[in-house]
């Protein structure tokens, strides 16, 4: 008959001080390890015709009634063909693996911004991203692993904003959206994007356009564009002169700020911008009226340099001048708009002034054209018109608008 372990207690096994192994009886099986100062449980076992010995954590973490239970739950493991220790070894290794995928959100922000910057044509962009994610988003599911994120967690983020700052929420929602995506793509979470718009958060949170009404950019009325480019003129200045080409060619800020002489042709009269330089990544052809031809010749060239508006910086660096230039610049001269508006009040003057399709305008403006304007001028045609007499003949005829 084999012999019966007598049963410890815990005050018992607690006076346990002498190196050795114990058995504290309870489950067959189960000892105590004591050596110096440490003190471990361990239960042995036979697996598959195997003695094998299984570790149940020390002394001071697992009290003797914990061991007990440990020894049992794995004795009952064994009874049923299973082998605890391997099963063990497989979950420590499942949950390193889980731990290696684990990825916080506010980590995957920044490898997502890193990843994706260089795709982004101009710097704010990346800081556009930076803050709103890390004002509106990061303090709610920054700390989150990105699997576990729901849909109640993008709530969070977005109902405190989506009715006083819905622009930006809409944003946010966007940006959360792509870097779940992206996450998801990575290994790091799997199944829907708790923070897609469409037959998802459109059910829970009120259209963006029913909530707050589209803000334009400040623009000056078409009769008041003469007398305000008369004031820009008698202000002089590099931002003066920035602030003129816009307006003579309705251009976007940066696409002027960023303008290059080795883009520009005086004699031709031409004004072609990169498509790397423009919004929607097509080369855009600027016919250059004689004022704005005018205003290009009388500015200064800085040699070794080929931007046309060179700014110097504090570490004596040449670089394009700042948008907040022809903003401040405005500012300073009372005049109620921003430098994207007079691209509003070229729009109007097209519309109110001359027989310009509508679709000519908006290649004029380098906007995107819709498919149904696509079809009506195609690749070809459209490149002929902008090369044309008749385009040459619209900036003159915007210019004569804007004396100089």
């Amino acid at each position: 008959m084999p012999k019966i372990t007598r049963e410890l207690n815990a005050m018992q096994v607690a006076r346990l001080r002498d190196d050795g192994v114990y058995a504290v009886g309870g489950v067959p099986g189960l000892y105590l390890r004591v050596e110096g100062v440490s003190r471990a449980w361990f239960l042995r076992v036979v697996v598959g015709g195997q003695r094998r010995r299984m570790g149940l954590g020390s002394l001071a973490a697992v009290s003797l009634a914990q061991a007990r239970e440990l020894a049992r739950a794995a004795q009952g493991l064994v009874k049923g063909g299973h082998d605890p220790i391997a099963e063990r070894q497989a979950a420590r290794r499942g949950a390193a693996l889980a731990k290696a995928k684990a990825l916080t959100f506010r980590r995957a922000c920044a490898m997502y911004i890193a990843a994706r910057e260089s795709e982004w044509r101009n710097p704010k962009h990346r800081t556009q991203w930076v803050n709103t994610l890390a004002t509106y988003a990061e303090p709610v599911l920054g700390a989150l692993d990105v699997a576990d994120i729901d849909t109640a967690d993008v709530q969070r983020v977005l109902e405190p904003i989506w009715l006083t700052k819905t622009e930006t929420a809409t944003r946010v929602r966007g940006r959360i959206e792509k870097i779940l995506d992206w996450a998801t793509v990575r290994g790091s979470r799997s199944g829907e994007n708790p923070a897609r718009w469409r037959g998802h958060l459109e059910q829970l949170l009120p259209q963006p356009g029913k909530v707050a009404k589209v803000q334009h950019h400040p623009a000056i009325h078409v009769a008041d564009a003469p007398s305000t480019v008369v004031r820009i003129v008698q202000a002089a200045g590099v931002a003066a002169q920035a602030l003129l080409l816009l307006v003579l060619t309705a251009c976007r800020s940066g696409e002027v700020l960023g303008a290059r002489w080795s883009e520009i042709d005086l004699d031709r009269a031409l004004w072609v911008i990169p498509a790397e330089r423009m919004k929607a990544a097509r080369e855009h052809r600027i016919p250059l009226s004689r004022q704005a031809v005018a205003l290009l010749r009388a500015l200064p060239v800085v040699v070794g340099c080929d931007l046309v508006f060179p700014s110097r910086q504090r570490d004596k660096q040449l670089r394009p001048l700042s948008d907040m230039a022809l903003t401040q610049l405005l500012r300073r001269l009372r005049v109620p708009c921003v430098p994207h508006g007079w691209r509003s009040t070229f729009r109007d003057w097209s519309a109110e002034t001359t027989g310009y399709p509508g679709e000519v305008v908006e290649m004029a403006l380098a906007h995107a054209i819709k498919d149904k304007t696509e079809a009506a001028y195609p690749k070809k045609e459209r490149r002929s018109w902008i090369n044309s007499e008749n385009a040459r003949e619209s900036a003159s005829t915007w210019s004569s608008c804007v004396p100089l």
